[in-house]
């Protein structure tokens, strides 16, 4: 008799998605070791295995899984390839937002930076690095689909969910477009909301969770039903974020405390420490965030001013109202099991995290 192991553990998940990654680069290798491009495959490859929560994969797989579809390898690919598509989000981001740090590592455009210091290359290393990590970014978003068209499924079901795939890579792209705009904009609560939405939202939960069940022949209104569950937690998971940016601690999320407040980065948390601030809070707050030498004295003062205002307290609040709108859905939509259960455990997983 053979027992069939229905695997819901995300570990044992992520090291399937994992392999599939590992597989997919390595046949992607430099076709000479001579050809000059080894370096960017390296650091691709280094890139996407190192760390990450492979939040994007998991909800597609068990998107899959909600509607029927068997466990098996091409789904695992699948979902996989979007781990791909969010290194390309990743490595941009990183470049606009002028990180230094992510996942405990240099981010692409600094470790293209460093090589070319070491190196002694003719130029400015800094902008060899954001040269060299944009064409990175461009070939995960590339090789992104490839991996999805190749992972072996039927291609009507392929079709169906690329539809929802090419809506989240414009979404994405509009996201970050917003937040550029909100960066010079009015910092409102409302305007930081929207880029949560576009830029955060719908790529982590929606649109992977609706790509999953699209795959598996999910009807159109249970595909958009879906919307219910993941646009609240995708929020829920970006206001997380936002918090973790300002008091996490770089040890645990593996980036910098200070970058969301040296770029003056417009989120929600900002946006309602600077509506509920008193004249002398706000004064400082208008200082100190956004300067780009903030140091450890005043980011401790603009975390105090935000403290003190209310800010993360209602921030803390929204995220719990959020994730109990995504729950309630969850429990409204006719999932097979495991699937339920372990998209509740993910739910769960996405806002109550230090990292």
């Amino acid at each position: 008799m053979t027992v069939t192991v229905v695997p819901t553990d995300p570990a044992l998940l992520r090291g399937r998605f994992d392999a599939a990654l590992a597989a997919f680069l390595d046949a992607r290798g430099p076709g000479r070791p001579d050809d000059g491009t080894g370096a960017v495959h390296a650091e691709i490859r280094r890139f996407v295995l190192a760390g990450g929560k492979r939040l994007r994969p998991l909800f597609c797989y068990w998107g899959w899984r909600g509607f029927g579809g068997p466990d098996g390898r091409p789904i695992v690919v699948a979902a996989a390839a979007l781990e791909l598509f969010h290194a390309f989000a990743l490595i941009h981001d990183d470049i606009l937002d002028r990180s230094d740090r992510r996942r405990g590592e240099p981010t692409v455009h600094r470790h293209f930076a460093d090589l070319h210091a070491r190196s002694g290359w003719r130029g400015d290393p800094a902008a060899y690095g954001r040269q060299a990590a944009l064409l990175c970014g461009d070939l995960c978003a590339t090789w992104s689909a490839q991996m999805f068209h190749g992972c072996g499924l039927p291609a009507e079901r392929l079709r169906r969910g690329h539809a929802v795939l090419s809506r989240m890579r414009t979404e994405v792209i509009a996201g970050e477009y917003l937040d550029v705009t909100a960066a010079a904009g009015d910092g409102s609560v409302a305007s930081a909301l929207a880029v949560v939405r576009l830029k955060t939202a719908r790529y982590t939960v929606t649109r992977p969770v609706q790509v999953g069940a699209a795959l598996a022949g999910a009807g159109p209104g249970e595909v958009a039903a879906l919307a219910g569950f993941g646009d609240p937690l995708g929020d829920a998971f970006q206001l997380r974020d936002d918090l973790l940016g300002v008091f996490g601690d770089p040890a645990v999320t593996g980036k910098s405390d200070l970058d969301d407040l040296r770029e003056g980065k417009p989120t929600v948390l900002m946006a309602l420490a600077r509506a509920a601030a008193d004249p002398t809070g706000a004064a400082r707050l208008r200082k100190l965030v956004g300067d780009p030498g903030l140091g450890r004295a005043g980011a401790a003062e603009v975390r105090a001013v935000v403290e003190a205002c209310g800010a993360r307290d209602a921030v803390e609040r929204m995220i719990r109202v959020r994730a109990d709108e995504a729950l309630a859905a969850l429990d409204g939509l006719p999932l097979d099991e495991p699937a339920r259960q372990a998209l509740t455990a993910l739910a769960y997983r996405a806002v109550d995290r230090r990292q």
